[in-house]
């Protein structure tokens, strides 16, 4: 942990809110991060849904920049979900802890978003996220047309800093590969968006619980499911999403 337990959920209200205002043609942006336990209301959904949160890992990929390390192997919510990456969680799927696993333009672009996050120059994001219809999406709903502005918006800091160090959490977690043979096929991070969250380990709680507060870690439980950022690579190598959502 970077930061005590009362800043351990950064999830500002905007990246929900800011979907809702993107739709509607609004310019209004929350400055500021909140709480995850803050964040109940998600445009288009049951105002009782509650936050999101995600896990940090620990073994590191070759080449990889230090101090930020893939997890090291440890021992599905049926909801009709909008959020990109979010599957069926009734069906197991495998977590995969070792980089080495998947293709090689997907460890390249992973690496690049490590290194650029890293950084703390939230600009170096920018050649890794495409154009037009293969831009990287930053939010649900509508897309936009500066998702570097639109990520800066989200964090809660004015440099994005947040928004760089969620991004290093997620993509250092273990990862899972859904939508096999289908235009959905993905790598995703973190593990979480496909696991039952009432089913977690001791460990695999623990390791949530290092982004996220136990109040969040229950909001998530009741609600059926992981509903923060996730981070999808496709396996030739292209950014496809970077969300937060239910």
């Amino acid at each position: 942990m970077r930061i005590g337990k009362e800043k351990v959920s950064r999830i500002p209200l905007a990246p929900v809110m800011l979907a809702f205002s993107l739709a509607a043609g609004s310019l209004a942006l929350a400055p500021s991060a909140y709480a995850l336990s803050e964040l109940h209301k998600i445009p288009g959904q049951p105002n009782d849904q509650p936050a999101q949160g995600s896990a940090q890992g620990q073994s590191q990929p070759q080449g990889g920049t230090p101090g930020v390390p893939m997890a090291d192997p440890l021992v599905n919510s049926q909801n009709v979900d909008k959020t990109p990456g979010t599957q069926d969680n009734s069906k197991p799927v495998e977590v995969i802890h070792d980089i080495s696993k998947a293709p090689e333009p997907v460890r390249k672009m992973r690496q690049q978003i490590v290194e650029a996050a890293a950084s703390g120059d939230l600009e170096r994001l920018r050649p890794l996220m495409g154009a037009g219809a293969e831009q990287t999406q930053v939010t649900v709903g509508e897309p936009t047309d500066d998702p570097i502005g639109t990520l800066k918006d989200l964090s809660g800091d004015p440099d994005g800093d947040e928004i760089l160090a969620i991004m290093l959490d997620i993509v250092s977690t273990g990862f899972v590969h859904v939508g096999q043979g289908t235009p959905e096929d993905m790598y995703v991070w973190p593990y979480f968006a496909e696991k039952d969250l009432k089913s977690l380990t001791p460990p695999e709680r623990v390791e949530l619980l290092r982004i996220v507060t136990a109040g969040d870690l229950s909001d998530m439980q009741e609600f059926g499911g992981y509903n923060f950022y996730r981070l999808g690579i496709t396996p030739d190598g292209k950014w496809k999403f970077f969300t937060a959502g239910d």
